[in-house]
């Protein structure tokens, strides 16, 4: 199964997006790691036995370190500096206390130990990407990595107690914790890299939402995206008689700024601009492009006295600051028309096309101003 799991991996690899390849990759290598490792005690009696166990632990620990970096590179940090060093640990002790001075017990611990470092930074790593998503798969890797976390620890407790014979293996029936350990092990290689899976659908599932709600040049929220937020809302300041409004921003002459200094200037001067309109708005409102060089502002929870003052800011944070564009430094207004939710406004559409007017009357009369619609 834990082979079957990673070869499924790497077929779907070439269909993942290019940010994810990296932990798919490394995860692949992880789930195939350990299945060879554990595959090695099917020739056990074929190998002596210090071949036999420094291998197969050492294939599984790499395994365990794939895991690690494969969360690693998911949620897009650097690995750990000392990721590697349980393994090597662990090997070369595996090695010693096999070949040199046989001693189950110590070998045992030693792995154990491994285990419980490498399994305990993934639960950390999975425990901080709550901070990034909230997804299903995510949680349940964590629980996986958790549970096997902590089998691991009641393993090392059982072994420790038992008090091995010299000649003691686990590769026997001569402790029901033997036949316990693989059943529970494959845990993490079989339904992990299934959870695993379902973490890279939810990540591109989210990354597609994002896409189709987001202008791509300002980051900010698109106009298929303010329609939405905006019918919404109105709705919700009808229900409970709130004041809403309505700015809707132009930055003045942009055809200037491209024609002389190039579109990818003026990219710049959008990307400033809706910087500058979202460091002026309260967190309850909405900053969205339209489209152009088109913003618009979603006013929650206003009064009219307030509304204007409001615009004002806007207008403000973006004369106030210029930006520079190569050795160029650029200075940019913008015209603010302004409408305040009223009761002849059947929708929200219709709320949007008096600040539409708004605007036009603060272009006809210079620029750089605001204007309150009738």
């Amino acid at each position: 199964m834990m082979l079957a799991n990673g070869t499924v991996l790497g077929f779907m690899h070439g269909d993942l997006p290019v940010s994810l390849r990296p932990a798919s990759r490394s995860w692949q290598s992880g789930t195939l790691l350990v299945a060879c490792g554990c595959a090695m005690y099917a020739v056990q009696p074929l190998l002596p036995l210090p071949v036999m166990v420094t291998v197969s632990n050492g294939l599984i620990l790499l395994g365990l370190t794939a895991y690690c970096r494969a969360l690693y590179a998911f949620y897009e940090r650097s690995p750990r500096a000392w990721l590697p060093l349980p393994a090597i640990l662990g090997v070369l002790g595996v090695f010693w206390f096999s070949a040199v001075q046989p001693n189950t017990e110590i070998r045992i611990v030693l792995i154990s130990a491994a285990w419980l470092v490498l399994m305990g930074n993934s639960v950390l790593i999975l425990k901080r990407g709550a901070r990034r998503d909230d997804a299903l798969s995510r949680r349940m890797l964590l629980a996986i990595f958790a549970g096997v976390f902590l089998f691991t620890a009641l393993r090392l407790l059982h072994y420790v107690r038992l008090g091995m014979a010299a000649d003691f293996s686990i590769a026997t029936d001569a402790s029901w914790m033997n036949l316990a350990t693989p059943m529970l092990g494959a845990a993490l290689p079989v339904i992990g890299t299934t959870a695993f899976v379902l973490m890279c659908s939810e990540r591109i599932r989210r990354q597609w939402e994002r896409a189709a709600s987001t202008d791509y040049l300002t980051d900010l929220p698109n106009r298929r995206t303010l329609t939405q937020a905006g019918v919404e809302r109105f709705k919700a300041a009808r229900a409970r008689e709130e004041g809403f409004a309505i700015a809707v921003i132009d930055i003045d002459r942009f055809k200037t700024i491209n024609d002389q200094y190039g579109h990818e200037t003026g990219d710049i001067a959008l990307k400033h601009v809706g910087a500058r309109l979202k460091s002026a708005i309260r967190d309850v409102d909405l900053v969205a492009r339209t489209g152009g060089e088109e913003f618009v502002v979603l006013f929650d929870r206003v009064g009219p006295e307030e509304v204007e003052a409001a615009a004002e800011r806007l207008r403000s944070a973006v004369r106030l600051h210029s930006f520079t564009a190569g050795t160029v430094k650029i200075s940019i207004t913008v015209s603010v028309g302004v409408a305040i939710c009223r009761g002849e406004d059947a929708d929200f559409n219709a709320l949007l096309r008096r600040a539409d007017e708004a605007l036009y009357a603060a272009k006809s009369a210079g620029r750089n101003q605001v204007k309150l619609a009738a």
